[in-house]
Parts: structure tokens; sequence; C-alpha cells
């Protein structure tokens, strides 16, 4: 069973879906079925195809502030509406993924963003795992056993990066925000009474302002990090790819 509290965007319990796969190749694969047409399936970019980023994976013993009460002086509070002016700007967002599971196992494959609400992570082979949100709900689906977890969408994380308009300082709990000539890191917390604490680490380049990674830590302190590449912010894409299959995909056992 997948666990929710890891699903983010492109985000699954790593230990039960994270394979050891080659390492990622810079151009995305084609794949057979799905509802994308072939002219869809691999992300265009208006550059050079990048090579696949090492993700950097956070020191699992930072200790970040939890106080809903924490203060950002004005370089702090800038840098955020940086970020949530860039989110804000973004309608459509095409590209490759290097997911590095708490094991520090790694999968990979390909994402396509359709803002408000609607996702679709395909990862390549021998993982057989897709993840789909139509604007409301959310499904981890097993090609292989052909089943699939369906979830609300406002209750992952994935929500943040598929608002269609967001001003992270009012419209979430934000706990960190961290520059360097690097990267810009913005971290967002949210406690659960049944779940527990969890939080979500968001880092965009600091040159460029695009994102590059997020990093979700579950409530027993587990971290999940997706590395995003290859960006393409102009590809219009078939909204039929967004659809969940409620069909030919049953509930999960148990």
């Amino acid at each position: 069973m997948v666990s929710m509290l890891l699903v983010t965007a492109a985000m699954v319990t790593a230990t039960s879906l994270a394979q050891t796969v080659p390492v990622p190749k810079p151009a995305p694969k084609g794949r057979d079925g799905g509802s994308a047409s072939d002219a869809q399936r691999g992300p265009a970019t208006t550059g050079a195809t990048q090579a696949p980023p090492n993700p950097i994976i956070p020191d699992p013993r930072r200790n970040v502030p939890s106080s809903i009460f924490q203060t950002f002086d004005a370089n702090q509070k800038a840098q955020a509406a940086r970020v949530s002016a860039y989110l804000s700007s973004l309608q459509t967002l095409v590209g490759n993924f290097v997911q590095v599971g708490p094991d520090g196992s790694k999968t990979q494959g390909d994402f396509y963003i359709q803002k408000p609400g609607k996702v679709r992570f395909e990862y390549d082979p021998p993982s057989p795992i897709d993840i789909i949100a139509d604007g409301s709900s959310l499904v981890v689906r097993d090609r292989k056993l052909a089943t699939q977890d369906v979830y609300p969408l406002s209750q992952t994380p994935l929500r943040f990066l598929l608002s269609d308009r967001i001003d992270l300082m009012k419209d979430t709990n934000v706990v960190s925000v961290t520059a360097d000539d690097v990267f810009i890191s913005v971290t967002i917390e949210e406690k659960q009474a049944l779940v527990g604490t969890s939080r979500l680490m968001l880092m965009f380049g600091a040159k460029d302002g695009q994102l590059k990674q997020w990093t979700v830590t579950d409530p027993q302190g587990y971290d999940t990090t997706v590395a995003v590449y290859n960006l393409d912010s102009s590809k219009k894409l078939d909204p039929g790819m967004f659809k969940i299959d409620f069909t030919n995909y049953g509930p999960a056992p148990g």
C-alpha cells in the first residue's frame, strides 16, 4: 500500500515503490499506452537537453524551526515573494525527474503539470507506477497490477505546486527561508492531528529562479527527494492525459 504521507509531486513511499534502476538517461523514453500522444510523451525543451542532476539530499540532522510565529526579515520575505511569483506564473510545466527515497534508491521518469490541479508523473521501467491528478483527486496507479489508490488532492502537498496562484507567506505555514549563491529554499510545515507533522522543502535556482527539487519529510522523519530538469513551460498538453481511469484500474487490495 502506498503511504499517503509521501505523496506529492511524484512522491510515493520510496521503501515500497523505489527500485534500483540504471543511471537516468538525458532524454525521456517513449511508452506504450496512456492518453498522451507520441509528441507529448517526451518533454520538449527550448535549449539543449540537460544531463540528469544529482539530487541534493538534506542533512537528516537538520533542525527546522516549527513555530507558526516564526519571523522573517525583509530579504527572506522578498525571496519568498519571488518564489510565489514564479509558481503563480506557471500554467504548464513539463520535464524529467529523478527521485531518491529514504533508503537511497533512485527512480526516474517524466512529469506533466497543467494548472490548476492537474499532473501526471510517469515512472520509467522497471517501476510500474503512474501518479495522476485530475484537479480534485489524485491516484497512485500500479500498471502491472492494474490497481490504483485514490486520494483527495487537497490532502497532498502537491496542491502547493498545482495552485493557480499562491502566496507562500499567506497561504502556507512557512517555517524556513534560506538563500545562497546557488539555491533559494522554502520549507513549509503541515500539522495534522491524526498523522503528525510533515514538511515540504522547495528549492529554486538562485540565478534563474526555476524549480530545481523538493523534499518531503514524513511524520516519521523520512525524506523523499525529487530533482527536476529539462523544464519546459511552453508546451501544450492533451487534457486527456490527466483523466483518471476508473474502468481499467480498480482499488488496491487491503
